[in-house]
């Protein structure tokens, strides 16, 4: 059960009414994370607004197994169920790259080598070794692109953070453990 205040869309903030639309409209039904962030419509606009920035660097796949990537290393279930559903039914991802992504790796050598420095990222807050980084430049990755990948991390360790604090409830349907494909 969530442990914030979860507003329902009638009781949403005025502030916050016009991005929940647009939510609703782009999935069918607004996700419990944002009914939750609406609370504050500050924050909403701000983690919406680093969503919209964010999208415009690096290409969707790679985004995505970002943020798979990162969820998983951080444990949030919210997390990973919303950017599975994404993912496979926005982003175009196989079921196999999803939970390749998950496990830090991928079907393409580019993005397994960006899935693995993002969890090194996670997983060292951000003290990554001189070797993480050369593995992410070997697969081609410039240093104007590395800055773009922890960026893209951190846009997921917000929301992660949020979600883990919050124990939102999920309303979509479940990643499931890494050891099953989502």
């Amino acid at each position: 059960m969530s442990r914030l205040n979860t507003p329902s869309l009638d009781d949403a903030p005025a502030g916050a009414r016009g991005i929940l639309d647009t939510f609703d409209a782009q999935f069918g039904f607004v996700p419990n994370m944002f009914k939750t962030i609406a609370s504050n419509p500050t924050v909403l606009d701000a983690v919406v607004t680093l969503q919209g920035t964010m999208s415009r660097v690096l290409d969707a796949k790679t985004r995505h197994t970002i943020a798979l990537a990162v969820s998983e290393a951080n444990g949030c279930g919210y997390c990973l169920a919303i950017h599975t559903y994404v993912s496979s039914e926005l982003g175009g991802m196989s079921s196999e790259d999803i939970h390749l992504a998950r496990a830090g790796s991928s079907v393409d050598p580019k993005r397994a080598a960006v899935a693995r420095f993002a969890q090194q990222v996670v997983e060292s807050r951000g003290r990554v070794s001189d070797a993480d980084l050369a593995a992410v430049r070997g697969a081609g990755y410039t240093d104007p692109q590395i800055l773009a990948i922890v960026t893209v991390a951190v846009q997921a360790l917000l929301t992660n953070f949020l979600n883990n604090v919050n124990q939102t409830d999920i309303d979509i349907p479940s990643a499931g453990s890494i050891g099953m494909p989502g």
